[in-house]
C-alpha cells in the first residue's frame, strides 16, 4: 500500500533523474549530510501524489513533515537555514546579494541554453557556442577565489558544480582558457557529498570519472 504523501514523516525529496535544479537540491542535501526519502520522476509525468502536494506538479518538490516546496531557490535555502551545518550562504548582506544575483543570472543566462542543447536539432550548436561564451566570460570569478565568489562552499557552487559536470556530455569543450573552470570542477566533484548526490542517470554522463581523490 502507498503511503499519503502527506502523511510522511521522514524529509522527502521528489526529484528527476537528470535535471540541473534537481541536482542542485540534491547536492545541498549530500553537503548537509541529511538523509532522506528520494523519489525519482519524469518531469513531464507528474504522479497523482506529487500533486497533491504540489499543483504545478514540478520538480523538485521538497516535503518536511507538514510543510511543502517547490521552487528551487525557495527549497535550498530553507534547507540551508533547516539544517545550518556547514553553512552555504556568507553571513554578511553584501555577499549574499552577490551570490543571489549570480545565481538569478546562472538561471536566466546559462540553464536556457543547456536546454535548448538538450532539445538538438540545429538551435543545439548556437545554444553549445552561447553556453561556452556565457562560462568563459566568468573565469576571472573562477580565478578569484577557491569556489565561486566564495572562499568556502556555497549555495551556488550546488548549482555551477552540476553545470560543469555536464559540459562534456553536453558536447560544450571549454579548451585551454576554459582550464580554471575545468579545475573548479575537479574541486568540486571532490567535495564532501557530490558523489552521493548523483543519480546513476548524472554518473552515466561521466561513465569513467574516477571519484578517488587525486
Amino acid at each position: 500500500m502507498v503511503q499519503n504523501a502527506r502523511s510522511r514523516s521522514a524529509l522527502t525529496l521528489y526529484t528527476s533523474a537528470d535535471d540541473i535544479h534537481c541536482h542542485r537540491t540534491r547536492l545541498v542535501l549530500a553537503a548537509k549530510g541529511v538523509a532522506y526519502d528520494r523519489i525519482i520522476l519524469k518531469a513531464d509525468q507528474p504522479t497523482p501524489d506529487l500533486l497533491e502536494l504540489n499543483p504545478y506538479g514540478t520538480l523538485p518538490t521538497l516535503v518536511d513533515r507538514d510543510l511543502t516546496l517547490y521552487d528551487p531557490a525557495v527549497v535550498v535555502e530553507y534547507l540551508d537555514e533547516r539544517y545550518p551545518h556547514p553553512p552555504l550562504m556568507p553571513i554578511d548582506p553584501l555577499s549574499r546579494a552577490r551570490l543571489r544575483l549570480a545565481t538569478w543570472r546562472i538561471e536566466n543566462d546559462w540553464l536556457p541554453e543547456i536546454e535548448a542543447i538538450g532539445e538538438g536539432g540545429k538551435a543545439a550548436d548556437a545554444a553549445r557556442k552561447r553556453l561556452r561564451e556565457h562560462l568563459l566570460m566568468t573565469v576571472p570569478l573562477f580565478r578569484a577565489s577557491r569556489f565561486f565568489l566564495n572562499p568556502e562552499m556555497s549555495l551556488i557552487d550546488c548549482l555551477v558544480a552540476p553545470v560543469v559536470w555536464r559540459l562534456p556530455h553536453l558536447g560544450v569543450d571549454l579548451g585551454k582558457d576554459g582550464k580554471p573552470i575545468v579545475d573548479y570542477g575537479e574541486r568540486l566533484f571532490h567535495s564532501q557529498g557530490f558523489a552521493r548526490s548523483l543519480t546513476q542517470e548524472e554518473r552515466d554522463m561521466r561513465p569513467d570519472y574516477n571519484f578517488a581523490p587525486g
